[in-house]
């Protein structure tokens, strides 16, 4: 096991580097290595026992700290994503994936069983990839987050129905469905009173003593013996982590909790990465590729039609539809435990069950550049016959606005300016590709229009030509490069003024058609040390004298000390 895991990690360290180089997504460097190593290609590391158990604990990592984000009142709001949605979602697609499996011949009780499993998508990748690409509280993002947990509950039930339809347990199938669920609020309520009487002393206790150690240990208890009862009592244990997560998340202490166990998620969820790899037979392209491939966009194509018609007709809005079934289209990792379960007691041929295994990991392989495409695929699978007339309107809306600010973007960020603007008695208009966030907006009477920034066709018809400056607000800089390049074309004269995380992605900005360029990190330091100089004695004037000439200075200051440091290696 020792030397297996030397190889896994000298292995990920070449790979993962040189995915960061091509700008690939890192998960997809683990499913690489998985491929190499495992016993199916080169053969250079075993299917050990231990490997899939680090593995789950990568999964059981991800849901805890995924808890510590949605707090328990944000899972209130969720309720009905998670068990309207999610209820939904795993009814139609399986029953669709099921009867299409009974057309090609296989028997009705494996075909409904392997239908149930397909329709449930990956945890794994879906959270982590939202989480980077910081979508996990966009409206596509919260319906992929609350459909995933309701098939963590679902993926339970399945695997107990495995013995009981091959006739090798005592239990009756109707019986399993209420058993699982009433295991689920039994344990749900002794997490809540643990985390609101036992948990919050241990961890006062742990702080008075000032013991970074102890605080790491008692985390790392709470989270693998959360997941071990949950284990104990019939149900996943990453169910059982995220909620843990979840109660903790009301704690003064999640964000310190998070950040310790960052470090074991990341290299955990790695291998977990790496073993789904691993169960793949690399021979099998070669001999059944174009089959495979065929599977693969079938179970993308009906898995992802299906979850977006249901979000079409829960929320009415065509673009989050169509994201959250690009995020939701893939298999995903209970698949693989439910089809080596059902193997195991003989309800499906090895053959058919090498296929599915196949075409599921090859839908798991492109989620990560779905998600990045996503954006893109739903504004042209999102057509409304009265797109024309909205546009029409807004731009019949804003006909005799001149001298106004288009704000792109209607975040926390862009609503602050909006505010100052009105203050000022300054007219502007926003844009936000948030339904929720623009009908709020438009109950708080502020002038801001659903749709996406960089379009150039909405960017007319809120009058930019005319606009006197535009204030890009978005978190992204891709999507800030897009909405740049557009601005640009539509009115090369605007000042344009744009946000951005640091000063890393400064020239590219300026160079695309940035007036100027605003790196948040960099005015944080500044306003700092402002008032650290001011709390030191030093004259105000005189501060506010030298953070202007800094600012003046393009930041040569904080460059020529340390040029491209991040803010934790200062």
């Amino acid at each position: 096991m020792f030397v297996s895991l030397i190889i896994i990690l000298t292995s990920s360290l070449v790979v993962i580097s040189l995915f960061y180089r091509l700008r690939l997504p890192p998960v997809l460097g683990y499913l690489f290595v998985g491929l190499i190593v495992g016993p199916r290609a080169f053969g250079w590391v075993d299917e050990s026992e231990a490997l899939p158990l680090l593995a789950e604990l990568g999964v059981v990592f991800l849901l805890f700290s995924l808890g510590l984000e949605f707090s328990l009142s944000k899972m209130i709001a969720l309720r009905q994503v998670v068990f309207g949605l999610g209820s939904l979602q795993v009814l139609v697609s399986g029953a669709v994936l099921g009867a299409l499996l009974m057309l090609a011949g296989v028997a009705t009780t494996p075909a409904l069983l392997l239908g149930g499993g397909l329709a449930l998508s990956s945890t794994a990748i879906v959270s982590k990839e939202l989480t980077s690409l910081g979508e996990i509280f966009s409206s596509h993002g919260q319906n992929a987050i609350g459909v995933l947990l309701f098939q963590d509950v679902v993926a339970v039930l399945l695997l107990t129905l495995v013995p009981v339809f091959a006739g090798n347990s005592d239990q009756a199938w109707y019986w399993a469905l209420p058993l699982t669920l009433g295991k689920t609020v039994l344990l749900f309520i002794g997490l809540s009173l643990a985390s609101r009487w036992v948990l919050p002393r241990l961890f006062h206790e742990v702080a008075a003593a000032r013991s970074a150690e102890l605080f790491v240990l008692l985390a790392l208890v709470i989270v693998l013996l959360t997941a071990g009862l949950t284990h104990l009592i019939g149900l996943s244990p990453a169910l059982g982590a995220f909620l843990a997560g979840m109660l903790l998340g009301e704690s003064h202490y999640r964000h310190q909790i998070e950040a310790d166990l960052r470090p074991f998620r990341d290299i955990l969820l790695g291998v977990f990465f790496i073993s789904i790899g691993m169960l793949i037979d690399l021979r099998l392209f070669a001999s059944h590729g174009l089959l495979i491939l065929g599977l693969t966009l079938a179970l993308l194509l009906i898995k992802g039609s299906v979850v977006a018609l249901l979000v079409k007709w829960r929320v009415s809005d065509g673009e989050t539809a169509w994201r959250s079934g690009l995020a939701l289209a893939q298999g995903g990792e209970f698949c693989f435990a439910l089809m080596a379960q059902m193997q195991q007691n003989d309800l499906m041929p090895a053959n058919l069950g090498s296929l599915l295994l196949a075409a599921t990991f090859c839908s798991m392989v492109v989620t990560p550049s779905l998600l990045r495409a996503a954006p893109w695929i739903a504004t042209h699978l999102h057509r409304k016959p009265n797109e024309e007339a909205k546009l029409e309107e807004i731009s019949a809306l804003n006909a005799g606005v001149q001298g106004h600010v288009v704000i792109c973007g209607y975040g926390r960020v862009g609503q602050s300016i909006g505010r100052i603007m009105r203050k000022a008695q300054q007219p502007y208009i926003a844009l936000d590709n948030d339904p929720v966030r623009v009908r709020e907006a438009a109950v708080a009477e502020s002038d801001v229009h659903y749709g996406d920034s960089h379009r150039g066709e909405l960017l007319v018809a809120v009058g930019l030509e005319r606009a006197s400056l535009v204030v890009i607000a978005v978190d992204k800089t891709e999507v800030a490069l897009q909405v740049l390049k557009e601005a640009r074309r539509i009115n090369p004269d605007v000042p344009i003024l744009v946000r951005t995380r640091d000063d890393s992605q400064c020239p590219e900005l300026k160079a695309a058609g940035a007036s100027e360029v605003v790196p948040e990190l960099l005015e944080s330091s500044l306003m700092l040390a402002s008032h650290a100089l001011i709390m030191l004695g030093f004259p105000e004037r005189q501060v506010l004298d030298r953070i202007a000439q800094v600012r003046h200075d393009r930041y040569r200051l904080l460059h020529g000390v340390y040029p491209g440091a991040e803010d934790g290696e200062l």
